[in-house]
């Protein structure tokens, strides 16, 4: 049993390390605040709890064996990521003009539940974190092991563990916030993150 969490934990190490949407948002709630990049965290992996969940009763297997049902989810995937990406070049050119506080911060930053929100919507948007937790978790359930509490057990250890990993992100660009609170440094890359979202969101919703 602890070979086998050994190489889950590895293998959950690996899906956090790979760029994606849900990284650029949390990296982009982090330049408002740690709180907020700390409860998009929270969302997002609320999200992956979720779908490990769904995996583990096999719901997620009608949305692979549907078509119709993954196009669906597909394009509002692609509509929720295209969203966030112009609501991020809006917040990029409205900040030459927005009053920071003393530590070069935003004096009123987006809510905690509006935070929490976004990284729950944005995960739960995704078919590909559904059909990847249906993939994913049943090959670390060992051999004997009841199926729909080990999973589980998995998902929640997986979203707890992503926690830890990206509050890291979090804490780092908290640690940077002298050079990021510079108004033209964070324009830029609040002006990549909202481009790597569309892009995303383009993506998605070109795929066949």
């Amino acid at each position: 049993m602890l070979s086998t969490l050994l190489a889950f934990l590895g293998a959950c190490t690996l899906i956090a390390a790979s760029p994606g949407p849900s990284t650029v948002l949390i990296i982009k709630q982090s330049l408002q605040s740690r709180r907020s990049g700390f409860l998009t965290v929270l969302g997002n992996e609320t999200g992956v709890f979720i779908w490990g969940v769904v995996a583990a009763f096999g719901l997620t297997a009608l949305l692979a064996a549907s078509e119709m049902a993954y196009d669906v989810m597909r394009i509002v995937g692609a509509v929720v990521l295209i969203g966030f990406g112009v609501q991020t070049l809006r917040q990029a050119r409205r900040s030459k003009g927005e009053a920071v506080d003393g530590s070069g911060w935003e004096s009123t930053g987006k809510s905690g539940l509006a935070s929490y929100r976004g990284g729950l919507l944005l995960n739960l948007a995704n078919p590909k974190a559904a059909i990847f937790a249906m993939s994913f978790l049943p090959q670390f359930v060992p051999e004997g092991a009841p199926q729909l509490p080990t999973m589980v057990g998995l998902a929640a250890l997986w979203a707890v563990y992503e926690i830890g990993y990206y509050g890291l992100y979090v804490w780092f660009v908290g640690r940077m916030k002298t050079v990021l609170s510079r108004t033209g440094v964070r324009r830029r890359l609040e002006q990549v993150s909202g481009g790597v979202l569309l892009l995303l969101g383009a993506r998605l919703a070109l795929e066949s």
